[in-house]
């Protein structure tokens, strides 16, 4: 009980005084001591509001949720992990997905590339179930043959395999010892096809039969510039040529056919077609000079050397003859 420090009214006034009890008047004579005592001791009897408990769950709120995601994430990943499960059991058994002939097997593109070159890959894949085939493998294994510049093996469901063939394109023959074999512009060899088409290039000499594909790649990057000079500005100089010699990247040299005889032209390691300019527009004037014109060397500036590999002296002259100004 709190504590009243206020003065104390004895308990026998209280009882003789029966006028100090209330009266109908609304309490005006009540004795003032009593009314600084209720008026005291109220604050001390008062009470805080009864707390209402609340039920609380094992885990908070937002674990909880965290919790149910998880569930329901594993959940949905078991019935795509089983219903996967179920879908390559079937793939992996099924009669529907077996190549079952080479007739399943749709090959385009090919050319030059004969159909039994390509079975002779795909072959081992007859009767396998068309899940099994390795693509990836017989992608590279296609593109060892030499006509083949790229290959892509699709799968067509149910039971189909699609190949698709890139076949390089010539540029020259190449002669290689004393073999003859087209050549595309990466220095890649291709045997003569066996059907009738009908090839115009010029014959490319200087390459050895142990050389690798790179030395062979960079040999062909100068025929390219070569074929690419002579023949812009719509000059088609390039058909004059019977004959190109890289044996030498510091001086190609062509065979120019002409109705007069065949001329070998030095043409150094550039200005392929300036250089072949000057030898069109004297080629005839120095035909007057000399009694056979089998080889110029236009390597030098301001000169020209005809017949420059004679080896003996009878067979014709030597010279050097300025070019006309202009022309170099």
């Amino acid at each position: 009980m709190a504590r009243n420090n206020g003065p104390l009214i004895p308990d026998d006034e209280l009882a003789r005084d029966p006028a100090s009890a209330p009266s109908g008047n609304g309490g005006e004579d009540l004795d003032p001591r009593l009314m600084d005592l209720d008026a005291e001791q109220e604050p001390a009897f008062l009470r805080a509001q009864k707390r209402v408990p609340v039920r609380r769950g094992p885990l908070p709120r937002k674990a909880a949720n965290r919790l149910k995601i998880a569930l329901v994430v594993v959940a949905i990943g078991a019935m795509a992990g089983g219903l996967a499960l179920t879908l390559y059991r079937y793939g992996a058994h099924s009669w529907r997905f077996r190549l079952e002939s080479s007739d399943q097997l749709e090959i385009a593109g090919i050319h030059n590339v004969t159909r039994a070159q390509v079975m002779e890959v795909m072959g081992g894949d007859i009767g396998r179930n068309l899940f099994f085939v390795p693509l990836a493998d017989r992608k590279k294994q296609l593109e060892t043959i030499p006509w083949v510049e790229s290959a892509a093996v699709m799968r067509l469901l149910p039971s189909r395999l699609r190949i698709e063939i890139k076949e390089r394109t010539p540029v020259a023959f190449a002669q290689i010892g004393a073999k003859i074999a087209l050549i595309d512009a990466h220095g890649v060899l291709m045997d003569l096809p066996a059907g009738a088409k009908q090839y115009s290039f010029p014959v490319i000499v200087g390459m050895g039969d142990a050389e690798p594909l790179s030395t062979r790649a960079a040999r062909m990057k100068i025929y390219t510039q070569l074929m690419r000079e002579l023949d812009s500005g719509g000059a088609r100089y390039s058909q004059d040529l019977s004959e190109v010699d890289l044996s030498d990247p510091d001086d190609v040299k062509v065979t120019a056919a002409d109705p007069n005889g065949e001329v070998l032209v030095h043409l150094g390691p550039s200005e392929f077609l300036q250089r072949y300019q000057v030898y069109v527009a004297h080629v005839q004037e120095w035909r007057q000079q000399f009694q056979k014109v089998r080889s110029v060397d236009l390597r030098y500036d301001r000169q020209v050397i005809v017949n420059p590999d004679e080896t003996k002296p009878a067979q014709g002259k030597t010279a050097a003859k300025p070019a006309k100004k202009g022309k170099r």
